[in-house]
């Protein structure tokens, strides 16, 4: 049986653009939970600007309330060398960090260009892996972007090549605005999968017109063996109109199970999860979590 990595990010990507705050209790009680239904990489944070994204400003609380010695990987979002510091400190094992392959989503996302991003990275992952941390690299806007629309496979290409060539063992390709139909996903992994091995890449695909469970599948046939996800679907693109957010984790453990794939993860815990954190976030229950009861 193959097995298939998922990347849980609901605490981070998720939590971050819910309305509501979380407690550092209330996170730390959902990370627990996310683990007992056997997910192995959970995102625990982001180590950015509390003016720009309030709900991330207790990272190093939830840090210090985690086991980061243990067998599950609590990676954290870094955008900078200060975000790094912060990072380093609260004894972390692997930190993400974000780049864009649109020119008007880097600068309008992080206040410069693609290429000024990509040199703002370098010495975060030297610093980071001389450090021992492992570093995971995202490309945002991978088949569209919200300011300029369709994004060429090739530009995705250089900046995920970028990105690996600096030290990213994996790269995230996220359809941020959740656009992308499975012919442009397979048109845009590709062109990446020339540049980098497929083995090193990743699917985070957006469900803002459903499509994000085709686009998993069409990336399976692919040879992509690992993908993001956050329960509930919690979460969402805030540039991207009417963008409904991440895939839902139980919806996509569901797809996989069913196609015979192995995941380590227990559908039942993780449905009770989503059930239990989409209540307090008066969200409604992914497709999933509605039919298994």
């Amino acid at each position: 049986m193959q097995h298939v990595k998922i990347v849980e990010v609901g605490p981070r990507d998720g939590l971050q653009n819910e309305k509501q705050q979380l407690s550092v209790d209330e996170k730390l009680a959902l990370i627990a939970e996310l683990a007992a239904a056997g997910l192995t990489h959970i995102e625990a944070g982001a180590f950015v600007s509390p003016k720009w994204v309030p709900q991330m400003a207790d990272s190093a609380d939830v840090l210090a309330g985690l086991d980061l010695s243990g067998p599950i990987h609590y990676p954290v979002l870094v955008p900078n060398e200060k975000g790094l510091d912060a990072a380093l400190v609260a004894g972390v094992r692997e930190i993400a960090v974000f780049g864009a392959a649109s020119e008007s989503f880097s600068q309008k996302n992080i206040n410069c260009s693609i290429a000024e991003s990509l040199a703002r990275f370098e010495p975060v992952i030297r610093r980071a892996r001389d450090a021992g941390v492992a570093v995971r690299g995202y490309v945002s806007c991978v088949v569209a972007c919200p300011y300029e629309g369709p994004i060429a496979p090739a530009a995705v290409a250089s900046v995920a090549q970028a990105l690996a060539e600096m030290g990213c063992y994996e790269i995230s390709l996220g359809d941020t605005i959740g656009v992308g139909t499975p012919r442009q996903v397979l048109a845009m992994l590709e062109a990446v999968a020339h540049k980098v091995p497929i083995t090193q890449l990743a699917g985070h695909y957006h469900d803002t017109y459903g499509m994000a469970i085709a686009n998993i599948c069409a990336s399976l046939e692919f040879g992509l063996r690992t993908f993001d996800a956050s329960v509930a679907g919690l979460g969402g693109c805030p540039y991207a109109q009417g963008a409904s957010g991440n895939v839902a984790s139980e919806d996509v453990v569901y797809l996989l199970h069913g196609l015979g794939y192995e995941t380590g993860v227990d559908l039942d815990k993780l449905v009770a999860c989503a059930h239990r954190i989409a209540a307090r976030l008066n969200r409604a229950p992914s497709r999933v979590a509605k039919a298994h009861h």
